[in-house]
Protein backbone atom coordinates (compact mmCIF):
# COMPACT_ATOMS: atom_id res chain seq x y z
CA UNK A 1 0.00 0.00 0.00
CA UNK A 2 2.79 2.38 0.88
CA UNK A 3 4.40 1.67 -2.50
CA UNK A 4 1.17 2.46 -4.37
CA UNK A 5 0.68 5.72 -2.49
CA UNK A 6 4.17 6.88 -3.47
CA UNK A 7 3.81 5.73 -7.09
CA UNK A 8 0.52 7.52 -7.74
CA UNK A 9 1.77 11.12 -7.10
CA UNK A 10 4.90 10.31 -9.13
CA UNK A 11 2.82 9.26 -12.13
CA UNK A 12 0.84 12.50 -11.89
CA UNK A 13 4.06 14.55 -11.84
CA UNK A 14 5.41 12.71 -14.88
CA UNK A 15 2.12 13.26 -16.73
CA UNK A 16 2.14 17.02 -16.10
CA UNK A 17 5.83 17.24 -17.01
CA UNK A 18 5.10 15.55 -20.34
CA UNK A 19 2.16 17.86 -21.04
CA UNK A 20 4.25 20.90 -20.13
CA UNK A 21 7.11 19.86 -22.42
CA UNK A 22 4.68 19.28 -25.30
CA UNK A 23 3.20 22.75 -24.77
CA UNK A 24 6.68 24.31 -24.90
CA UNK A 25 7.51 22.42 -28.12
CA UNK A 26 4.19 23.50 -29.67
CA UNK A 27 4.77 27.13 -28.71
CA UNK A 28 8.28 27.04 -30.16
CA UNK A 29 6.98 25.52 -33.39
CA UNK A 30 4.22 28.16 -33.62
CA UNK A 31 6.75 30.95 -33.06
CA UNK A 32 8.96 29.59 -35.85
CA UNK A 33 6.02 29.37 -38.23
CA UNK A 34 5.10 32.98 -37.42
CA UNK A 35 8.67 34.16 -38.03
CA UNK A 36 8.82 32.16 -41.27
CA UNK A 37 5.61 33.80 -42.55
CA UNK A 38 6.98 37.22 -41.57
CA UNK A 39 10.24 36.52 -43.40
CA UNK A 40 8.39 35.32 -46.50
CA UNK A 41 6.28 38.48 -46.52
CA UNK A 42 9.37 40.73 -46.49
CA UNK A 43 11.48 39.19 -49.29
CA UNK A 44 9.92 41.38 -52.01
CA UNK A 45 9.96 44.63 -50.05
CA UNK A 46 12.59 44.57 -47.28
CA UNK A 47 15.18 41.96 -48.27
CA UNK A 48 17.73 42.86 -45.59
CA UNK A 49 15.15 42.46 -42.81
CA UNK A 50 14.05 39.16 -44.35
CA UNK A 51 17.65 37.93 -44.27
CA UNK A 52 18.03 38.77 -40.57
CA UNK A 53 14.88 36.83 -39.69
CA UNK A 54 15.87 33.96 -41.96
CA UNK A 55 19.29 33.56 -40.36
CA UNK A 56 17.68 33.61 -36.90
CA UNK A 57 15.21 30.86 -37.81
CA UNK A 58 17.96 28.80 -39.44
CA UNK A 59 19.92 28.71 -36.16
CA UNK A 60 16.97 27.25 -34.25
CA UNK A 61 15.58 24.88 -36.91
CA UNK A 62 16.28 21.19 -36.41
CA UNK A 63 14.30 19.14 -38.95
CA UNK A 64 15.64 18.69 -42.50
CA UNK A 65 12.36 19.88 -44.02
CA UNK A 66 12.29 23.10 -41.95
CA UNK A 67 15.94 23.85 -42.72
CA UNK A 68 15.32 23.25 -46.43
CA UNK A 69 12.38 25.69 -46.37
CA UNK A 70 14.36 28.46 -44.69
CA UNK A 71 17.43 27.86 -46.88
CA UNK A 72 15.16 28.26 -49.91
CA UNK A 73 13.74 31.47 -48.47
CA UNK A 74 17.23 32.91 -47.86
CA UNK A 75 18.23 31.85 -51.40
CA UNK A 76 15.27 33.77 -52.83
CA UNK A 77 16.30 36.93 -50.96
CA UNK A 78 19.83 36.69 -52.35
CA UNK A 79 18.42 36.05 -55.82
CA UNK A 80 16.34 39.23 -55.68
CA UNK A 81 19.42 41.11 -54.44
CA UNK A 82 21.28 39.88 -57.54
CA UNK A 83 23.73 37.83 -55.43
CA UNK A 84 23.54 34.67 -57.50
CA UNK A 85 26.57 33.05 -55.88
CA UNK A 86 25.10 33.11 -52.35
CA UNK A 87 21.67 32.21 -53.68
CA UNK A 88 23.02 29.07 -55.36
CA UNK A 89 24.89 28.07 -52.21
CA UNK A 90 21.68 28.17 -50.15
CA UNK A 91 19.64 26.47 -52.89
CA UNK A 92 22.04 23.56 -53.05
CA UNK A 93 22.07 23.41 -49.25
CA UNK A 94 18.25 23.27 -49.33
CA UNK A 95 18.32 20.33 -51.75
CA UNK A 96 21.07 18.47 -49.86
CA UNK A 97 18.60 15.76 -48.76
CA UNK A 98 16.33 16.03 -51.79
CA UNK A 99 14.96 12.50 -51.47
CA UNK A 100 13.31 13.53 -48.17
CA UNK A 101 11.82 16.79 -49.46
CA UNK A 102 8.07 17.29 -50.09
CA UNK A 103 7.42 17.49 -53.86
CA UNK A 104 6.18 21.13 -53.74
CA UNK A 105 9.35 22.25 -51.94
CA UNK A 106 11.59 20.28 -54.33
CA UNK A 107 9.85 21.92 -57.31
CA UNK A 108 10.30 25.42 -55.85
CA UNK A 109 14.02 24.78 -55.29
CA UNK A 110 14.49 23.44 -58.84
CA UNK A 111 12.57 26.44 -60.25
CA UNK A 112 14.86 28.93 -58.48
CA UNK A 113 17.99 27.06 -59.60
CA UNK A 114 16.74 27.17 -63.20
CA UNK A 115 15.99 30.92 -62.94
CA UNK A 116 19.51 31.78 -61.74
CA UNK A 117 21.28 29.54 -64.27
CA UNK A 118 19.16 31.14 -67.00
CA UNK A 119 20.46 34.55 -65.91
CA UNK A 120 24.03 33.18 -66.06
CA UNK A 121 23.42 31.72 -69.58
CA UNK A 122 24.03 28.14 -68.38
CA UNK A 123 21.00 27.07 -70.40
CA UNK A 124 21.50 23.30 -70.55
CA UNK A 125 21.68 22.98 -66.79
CA UNK A 126 18.78 25.41 -66.35
CA UNK A 127 16.60 23.26 -68.61
CA UNK A 128 17.67 20.19 -66.66
CA UNK A 129 16.27 21.66 -63.43
CA UNK A 130 13.02 22.61 -65.16
CA UNK A 131 12.66 19.00 -66.34
CA UNK A 132 13.42 17.86 -62.80
CA UNK A 133 10.58 20.07 -61.56
CA UNK A 134 8.24 18.71 -64.25
CA UNK A 135 8.97 15.14 -63.18
CA UNK A 136 8.10 16.03 -59.59
CA UNK A 137 4.70 17.47 -60.54
CA UNK A 138 3.19 14.02 -60.90
CA UNK A 139 3.85 13.43 -57.19
CA UNK A 140 1.63 16.36 -56.15
CA UNK A 141 -1.74 15.24 -54.83
CA UNK A 142 -3.18 18.66 -54.03
CA UNK A 143 -4.82 20.25 -57.10
CA UNK A 144 -3.86 23.79 -56.07
CA UNK A 145 -0.20 22.85 -55.63
CA UNK A 146 -0.30 21.02 -58.98
CA UNK A 147 -1.78 24.02 -60.80
CA UNK A 148 0.63 26.47 -59.13
CA UNK A 149 3.67 24.33 -59.99
CA UNK A 150 2.60 24.09 -63.65
CA UNK A 151 2.27 27.87 -63.70
CA UNK A 152 5.79 28.30 -62.31
CA UNK A 153 7.26 26.05 -64.98
CA UNK A 154 5.36 27.81 -67.79
CA UNK A 155 6.60 31.15 -66.46
CA UNK A 156 10.24 30.02 -66.32
CA UNK A 157 10.16 28.52 -69.83
CA UNK A 158 8.60 31.75 -71.15
CA UNK A 159 11.30 33.81 -69.42
CA UNK A 160 13.99 31.66 -71.04
CA UNK A 161 12.56 32.43 -74.50
CA UNK A 162 12.14 36.08 -73.53
CA UNK A 163 15.73 36.50 -72.31
CA UNK A 164 17.01 34.86 -75.50
CA UNK A 165 14.83 37.29 -77.51
CA UNK A 166 12.64 34.53 -78.97
CA UNK A 167 9.53 36.66 -78.38
CA UNK A 168 7.14 34.67 -80.57
CA UNK A 169 7.91 31.40 -78.77
CA UNK A 170 7.58 33.14 -75.40
CA UNK A 171 4.22 34.61 -76.38
CA UNK A 172 2.87 31.33 -77.73
CA UNK A 173 3.84 29.46 -74.56
CA UNK A 174 2.50 31.93 -72.01
CA UNK A 175 -0.76 32.51 -73.89
CA UNK A 176 -1.62 28.80 -73.64
CA UNK A 177 -1.60 28.87 -69.82
CA UNK A 178 -4.40 30.57 -67.89
CA UNK A 179 -3.37 29.30 -64.44
CA UNK A 180 -2.07 32.70 -63.42
CA UNK A 181 -5.62 33.99 -62.82
CA UNK A 182 -5.99 31.75 -59.77
CA UNK A 183 -2.97 33.02 -57.85
CA UNK A 184 -2.13 36.71 -57.11
CA UNK A 185 1.66 36.27 -57.27
CA UNK A 186 1.60 34.26 -60.51
CA UNK A 187 -0.99 36.63 -61.92
CA UNK A 188 1.41 39.52 -61.30
CA UNK A 189 4.46 37.84 -62.85
CA UNK A 190 2.46 36.57 -65.84
CA UNK A 191 1.26 40.14 -66.47
CA UNK A 192 4.80 41.56 -66.24
CA UNK A 193 6.20 38.84 -68.49
CA UNK A 194 3.49 39.42 -71.10
CA UNK A 195 4.22 43.16 -70.97
CA UNK A 196 7.91 42.54 -71.59
CA UNK A 197 7.12 40.10 -74.42
CA UNK A 198 4.89 42.66 -76.13
CA UNK A 199 7.73 45.20 -75.81
CA UNK A 200 10.00 42.75 -77.62
CA UNK A 201 7.38 42.28 -80.33
CA UNK A 202 7.07 46.05 -80.73
CA UNK A 203 3.42 46.08 -79.63
CA UNK A 204 3.74 48.89 -77.11
CA UNK A 205 0.00 49.42 -76.63
CA UNK A 206 -0.54 45.88 -75.35
CA UNK A 207 2.75 46.09 -73.46
CA UNK A 208 1.51 49.11 -71.53
CA UNK A 209 -1.85 47.40 -70.94
CA UNK A 210 -0.21 44.45 -69.15
CA UNK A 211 2.38 46.55 -67.36
CA UNK A 212 -0.35 48.87 -66.05
CA UNK A 213 -2.16 45.75 -64.88
CA UNK A 214 1.03 44.82 -63.05
CA UNK A 215 1.11 48.20 -61.29
CA UNK A 216 -2.54 47.73 -60.30
CA UNK A 217 -1.76 44.32 -58.78
CA UNK A 218 1.33 45.68 -57.01
CA UNK A 219 -0.75 48.48 -55.46
CA UNK A 220 -3.08 45.81 -54.04
CA UNK A 221 -0.28 43.62 -52.64
CA UNK A 222 0.41 43.76 -48.90
CA UNK A 223 3.24 44.19 -48.23
CA UNK A 224 4.09 45.94 -51.48
CA UNK A 225 6.02 43.84 -53.99
CA UNK A 226 8.84 46.33 -54.59
CA UNK A 227 10.94 43.84 -56.55
CA UNK A 228 8.21 43.27 -59.13
CA UNK A 229 7.64 47.05 -59.23
CA UNK A 230 11.24 47.58 -60.40
CA UNK A 231 10.67 45.32 -63.42
CA UNK A 232 7.31 46.94 -64.12
CA UNK A 233 8.69 50.49 -64.05
CA UNK A 234 11.61 49.45 -66.26
CA UNK A 235 9.17 47.92 -68.76
CA UNK A 236 6.95 51.01 -68.72
CA UNK A 237 10.03 53.18 -69.29
CA UNK A 238 10.70 51.18 -72.47
CA UNK A 239 7.14 51.86 -73.62
CA UNK A 240 7.40 55.58 -72.78
CA UNK A 241 10.73 55.83 -74.62
CA UNK A 242 9.24 54.45 -77.83
CA UNK A 243 6.29 56.81 -77.43
CA UNK A 244 8.81 59.68 -76.99
CA UNK A 245 7.40 60.40 -73.52
CA UNK A 246 10.89 60.77 -72.09
CA UNK A 247 9.92 62.67 -68.94
CA UNK A 248 7.61 59.82 -67.92
CA UNK A 249 10.31 57.28 -68.74
CA UNK A 250 12.92 59.09 -66.65
CA UNK A 251 10.54 59.48 -63.68
CA UNK A 252 9.73 55.74 -63.77
CA UNK A 253 13.40 54.80 -64.07
CA UNK A 254 14.51 57.03 -61.19
CA UNK A 255 11.88 55.43 -58.97
CA UNK A 256 12.99 51.96 -60.09
CA UNK A 257 16.66 52.87 -59.54
CA UNK A 258 15.98 53.92 -55.95
CA UNK A 259 14.37 50.53 -55.22
CA UNK A 260 17.13 48.64 -57.08
CA UNK A 261 19.72 50.35 -54.87
CA UNK A 262 17.71 49.36 -51.79
CA UNK A 263 17.93 45.74 -52.95
CA UNK A 264 21.59 46.24 -53.86
CA UNK A 265 20.92 44.48 -57.20
CA UNK A 266 23.78 45.52 -59.52
CA UNK A 267 22.18 43.82 -62.55
CA UNK A 268 19.10 46.02 -62.21
CA UNK A 269 21.18 49.13 -61.44
CA UNK A 270 23.20 48.55 -64.64
CA UNK A 271 20.07 48.00 -66.77
CA UNK A 272 18.20 51.02 -65.40
CA UNK A 273 21.19 53.36 -65.81
CA UNK A 274 21.53 52.17 -69.40
CA UNK A 275 17.86 53.05 -69.99
CA UNK A 276 18.40 56.47 -68.37
CA UNK A 277 21.35 57.12 -70.70
CA UNK A 278 19.28 56.73 -73.88
CA UNK A 279 16.50 58.92 -72.49
CA UNK A 280 18.90 61.68 -71.43
CA UNK A 281 20.50 61.54 -74.90
CA UNK A 282 17.05 61.86 -76.47
CA UNK A 283 16.32 65.09 -74.54
CA UNK A 284 19.93 66.34 -74.80
CA UNK A 285 20.42 66.44 -71.02
CA UNK A 286 24.21 66.19 -70.97
CA UNK A 287 24.63 66.66 -67.23
CA UNK A 288 22.40 63.79 -66.22
CA UNK A 289 23.70 61.73 -69.14
CA UNK A 290 27.23 61.93 -67.73
CA UNK A 291 26.05 60.97 -64.25
CA UNK A 292 24.09 57.97 -65.53
CA UNK A 293 26.90 56.92 -67.84
CA UNK A 294 29.40 56.98 -64.98
CA UNK A 295 27.06 54.93 -62.81
CA UNK A 296 26.44 52.52 -65.70
CA UNK A 297 30.14 51.91 -66.33
CA UNK A 298 30.82 51.39 -62.61
CA UNK A 299 27.94 48.90 -62.32
CA UNK A 300 29.01 47.08 -65.50
CA UNK A 301 32.50 46.47 -64.15
CA UNK A 302 31.11 45.07 -60.89
CA UNK A 303 28.56 42.94 -62.75
CA UNK A 304 31.35 41.34 -64.83
CA UNK A 305 33.17 40.36 -61.63
CA UNK A 306 30.17 38.97 -59.73
CA UNK A 307 28.89 37.18 -62.83
CA UNK A 308 32.19 35.34 -63.24
CA UNK A 309 32.16 34.46 -59.54
CA UNK A 310 28.58 33.20 -59.86
CA UNK A 311 29.43 31.04 -62.88
CA UNK A 312 32.35 29.48 -61.01
CA UNK A 313 30.10 28.84 -58.00
CA UNK A 314 27.46 27.26 -60.24
CA UNK A 315 29.87 24.83 -61.87
CA UNK A 316 31.49 23.95 -58.53
CA UNK A 317 28.12 23.23 -56.93
CA UNK A 318 26.87 21.27 -59.92
CA UNK A 319 30.08 19.26 -59.90
CA UNK A 320 29.73 18.57 -56.17
CA UNK A 321 26.13 17.56 -56.73
CA UNK A 322 27.20 14.98 -59.27
CA UNK A 323 29.87 13.68 -56.92
CA UNK A 324 27.32 13.28 -54.13
CA UNK A 325 25.03 11.26 -56.40
CA UNK A 326 27.94 9.09 -57.32
CA UNK A 327 28.79 8.46 -53.65
CA UNK A 328 25.27 7.23 -52.92
CA UNK A 329 25.47 4.52 -55.61
CA UNK A 330 29.20 3.74 -55.56
CA UNK A 331 28.65 0.24 -54.03
CA UNK A 332 27.57 -1.04 -57.43
CA UNK A 333 30.10 -1.68 -60.17
CA UNK A 334 27.94 -0.11 -62.87
CA UNK A 335 27.59 3.04 -60.79
CA UNK A 336 31.35 3.25 -60.22
CA UNK A 337 31.88 2.98 -63.96
CA UNK A 338 29.24 5.68 -64.49
CA UNK A 339 31.06 7.93 -62.02
CA UNK A 340 34.34 7.52 -63.87
CA UNK A 341 32.80 8.23 -67.25
CA UNK A 342 30.80 11.17 -65.93
CA UNK A 343 33.84 12.78 -64.32
CA UNK A 344 35.70 12.33 -67.58
CA UNK A 345 32.84 13.88 -69.55
CA UNK A 346 32.61 16.71 -67.04
CA UNK A 347 36.34 17.37 -67.36
CA UNK A 348 36.09 17.39 -71.15
CA UNK A 349 33.04 19.63 -70.92
CA UNK A 350 34.84 22.21 -68.80
CA UNK A 351 37.95 22.03 -70.97
CA UNK A 352 35.92 22.46 -74.16
CA UNK A 353 33.78 25.17 -72.57
CA UNK A 354 36.73 27.32 -71.54
CA UNK A 355 38.57 26.58 -74.79
CA UNK A 356 35.58 27.71 -76.84
CA UNK A 357 35.22 30.74 -74.58
CA UNK A 358 38.85 31.71 -75.17
CA UNK A 359 38.55 31.06 -78.89
CA UNK A 360 35.40 33.15 -79.08
CA UNK A 361 37.25 36.02 -77.37
CA UNK A 362 40.07 35.73 -79.91
CA UNK A 363 37.56 35.59 -82.74
CA UNK A 364 35.69 38.58 -81.36
CA UNK A 365 38.93 40.56 -81.10
CA UNK A 366 39.91 39.75 -84.68
CA UNK A 367 36.44 40.72 -85.85
CA UNK A 368 36.64 44.04 -84.02
CA UNK A 369 40.12 44.82 -85.34
CA UNK A 370 39.12 43.84 -88.89
CA UNK A 371 35.95 45.87 -88.54
CA UNK A 372 37.86 48.94 -87.44
CA UNK A 373 40.40 48.53 -90.22
CA UNK A 374 37.64 48.18 -92.78
CA UNK A 375 35.80 51.12 -91.26
CA UNK A 376 38.85 53.38 -91.51
CA UNK A 377 39.49 52.29 -95.08
CA UNK A 378 35.85 52.95 -95.90
CA UNK A 379 36.06 56.39 -94.34
CA UNK A 380 38.99 57.18 -96.60
CA UNK A 381 37.79 55.59 -99.83
CA UNK A 382 34.03 55.29 -99.59
CA UNK A 383 33.44 58.17 -102.00
CA UNK A 384 34.78 56.01 -104.85
CA UNK A 385 32.19 53.34 -104.09
CA UNK A 386 29.18 55.43 -103.10
CA UNK A 387 26.49 55.80 -105.71
CA UNK A 388 24.97 59.21 -106.26
CA UNK A 389 21.60 59.23 -104.49
CA UNK A 390 20.82 62.92 -104.93
CA UNK A 391 22.05 66.09 -103.25
CA UNK A 392 20.47 68.14 -100.56
CA UNK A 393 22.79 71.09 -101.28
CA UNK A 394 24.06 71.94 -104.73
CA UNK A 395 27.89 72.00 -104.63
CA UNK A 396 30.02 72.68 -107.73
CA UNK A 397 31.70 69.46 -108.82
CA UNK A 398 35.14 71.03 -108.77
CA UNK A 399 34.62 72.30 -105.21
CA UNK A 400 33.34 68.89 -104.12
CA UNK A 401 36.44 67.14 -105.51
CA UNK A 402 38.75 69.65 -103.84
CA UNK A 403 37.07 69.02 -100.49
CA UNK A 404 37.36 65.25 -100.90
CA UNK A 405 41.09 65.58 -101.64
CA UNK A 406 41.51 67.76 -98.56
CA UNK A 407 39.66 65.19 -96.45
CA UNK A 408 42.13 62.54 -97.64
CA UNK A 409 45.07 64.68 -96.58
CA UNK A 410 43.32 65.49 -93.30
CA UNK A 411 42.91 61.78 -92.50
CA UNK A 412 46.63 61.20 -93.13
CA UNK A 413 47.67 64.18 -91.01
CA UNK A 414 46.06 62.97 -87.75
CA UNK A 415 44.82 66.48 -87.03
CA UNK A 416 41.55 64.83 -86.00
CA UNK A 417 43.22 63.96 -82.67
CA UNK A 418 43.05 67.63 -81.61
CA UNK A 419 40.26 67.84 -79.04
CA UNK A 420 39.19 71.27 -80.33
CA UNK A 421 38.47 69.89 -83.80
CA UNK A 422 34.96 70.79 -84.93
CA UNK A 423 33.03 71.18 -88.14
CA UNK A 424 33.57 74.95 -88.04
CA UNK A 425 37.32 74.63 -87.38
CA UNK A 426 37.84 72.10 -90.18
CA UNK A 427 35.74 74.15 -92.60
CA UNK A 428 37.94 77.16 -91.81
CA UNK A 429 41.08 75.13 -92.49
CA UNK A 430 39.60 73.91 -95.77
CA UNK A 431 38.62 77.50 -96.73
CA UNK A 432 35.00 76.53 -97.24
CA UNK A 433 31.70 76.81 -95.37
CA UNK A 434 30.31 74.28 -92.88
CA UNK A 435 27.31 73.40 -95.07
CA UNK A 436 29.48 72.33 -98.00
CA UNK A 437 31.83 70.31 -95.82
CA UNK A 438 28.98 68.63 -93.90
CA UNK A 439 27.19 67.75 -97.14
CA UNK A 440 30.32 66.18 -98.68
CA UNK A 441 30.90 64.03 -95.57
CA UNK A 442 27.24 62.98 -95.42
CA UNK A 443 27.13 62.16 -99.09
CA UNK A 444 30.40 60.29 -99.53
CA UNK A 445 30.90 58.74 -96.10
CA UNK A 446 27.25 58.22 -95.19
CA UNK A 447 27.82 59.60 -91.66
CA UNK A 448 27.62 62.98 -89.95
CA UNK A 449 30.71 64.99 -89.01
CA UNK A 450 30.84 63.83 -85.36
CA UNK A 451 30.67 60.15 -86.31
CA UNK A 452 33.29 60.73 -89.01
CA UNK A 453 35.74 62.26 -86.50
CA UNK A 454 34.94 59.68 -83.80
CA UNK A 455 35.63 56.75 -86.13
CA UNK A 456 38.96 58.26 -87.16
CA UNK A 457 39.90 58.78 -83.50
CA UNK A 458 38.90 55.28 -82.41
CA UNK A 459 40.68 53.80 -85.41
CA UNK A 460 43.79 55.81 -84.49
CA UNK A 461 43.88 54.63 -80.86
CA UNK A 462 43.21 51.01 -81.88
CA UNK A 463 46.21 51.17 -84.23
CA UNK A 464 48.30 52.61 -81.38
CA UNK A 465 47.22 49.81 -79.06
CA UNK A 466 48.06 47.22 -81.70
CA UNK A 467 51.42 48.64 -82.73
CA UNK A 468 52.76 49.97 -79.41
CA UNK A 469 52.36 47.60 -76.43
CA UNK A 470 53.09 50.48 -74.02
CA UNK A 471 49.69 51.94 -74.82
CA UNK A 472 47.99 48.88 -73.28
CA UNK A 473 49.38 49.94 -69.89
CA UNK A 474 48.22 53.57 -70.06
CA UNK A 475 45.14 54.84 -68.23
CA UNK A 476 41.90 55.17 -70.20
CA UNK A 477 41.92 58.93 -69.56
CA UNK A 478 45.33 59.17 -71.29
CA UNK A 479 44.11 57.14 -74.27
CA UNK A 480 41.06 59.40 -74.50
CA UNK A 481 43.21 62.54 -74.50
CA UNK A 482 45.68 61.07 -77.01
CA UNK A 483 43.04 60.48 -79.67
CA UNK A 484 41.21 63.76 -79.11
CA UNK A 485 38.44 63.13 -76.60
CA UNK A 486 37.91 65.65 -73.83
CA UNK A 487 36.65 63.19 -71.22
CA UNK A 488 37.07 59.59 -70.11
CA UNK A 489 33.34 58.86 -70.20
CA UNK A 490 32.71 60.21 -73.71
CA UNK A 491 35.65 58.19 -75.02
CA UNK A 492 34.38 55.01 -73.33
CA UNK A 493 30.86 55.53 -74.68
CA UNK A 494 32.01 56.21 -78.25
CA UNK A 495 34.50 53.36 -78.16
CA UNK A 496 31.82 50.88 -77.09
CA UNK A 497 29.30 52.20 -79.63
CA UNK A 498 31.79 51.64 -82.47
CA UNK A 499 33.49 48.40 -81.38
CA UNK A 500 30.70 46.83 -79.35
CA UNK A 501 32.85 46.46 -76.21
CA UNK A 502 34.33 48.73 -73.54
CA UNK A 503 37.95 49.92 -74.01
CA UNK A 504 39.10 48.05 -70.86
CA UNK A 505 37.68 44.79 -72.24
CA UNK A 506 39.24 45.49 -75.65
CA UNK A 507 42.69 45.97 -74.08
CA UNK A 508 42.29 42.76 -72.05
CA UNK A 509 41.39 40.84 -75.20
CA UNK A 510 44.32 42.38 -77.07
CA UNK A 511 46.68 41.33 -74.27
CA UNK A 512 45.27 37.80 -74.41
CA UNK A 513 45.77 37.75 -78.17
CA UNK A 514 49.39 38.85 -77.90
CA UNK A 515 50.09 36.35 -75.09
CA UNK A 516 48.54 33.56 -77.17
CA UNK A 517 50.73 34.51 -80.16
CA UNK A 518 53.89 34.55 -78.02
CA UNK A 519 53.04 31.21 -76.36
CA UNK A 520 52.57 29.60 -79.76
Amino acid sequence: MKYNRVQFPLQILLFFALVFSNVIVAQKSLKQETLFDECEALIYSKPNDALKIGFHILKTSTSNSDRAKINLLIAKVYRFKGDHSNSLNYLFEASKNKTDLPPALAIDIAFNKAAILRKLYIDDQSNKYIKEAEEKISELKDKKEYSYAKGLITLERSLMYLDRQNYKAAFKLIEQDSVEKKYPELNLWFALTKGRIYCGLGDFENAQLYLDKGIELINKSVPRNTFAEIYTLSGLATVYFHKKEHDKAIAALLKALKSAKMFGNLYLIETINNQLIVNYIAINDRGNYKLSNTAFLAASKKVEDIEQESINTAYNLISKGYEKDYDIKKQHYATRLYILLSILVLGVFFTVFFWFKFQSKKKRLREIINYLEITRNNLISRFTEKKDTGKKIAIPQETEQVLLNKLKRFESSKRYTNNDMSLAVLAGQFETNTKYLSEVINKHYNVNFNTYINKLRIGFIVEKLKSDSNFMNYKISYLAETCGFSSHSSFATVFKSITGIAPITFIELLKDEKEAIHSN
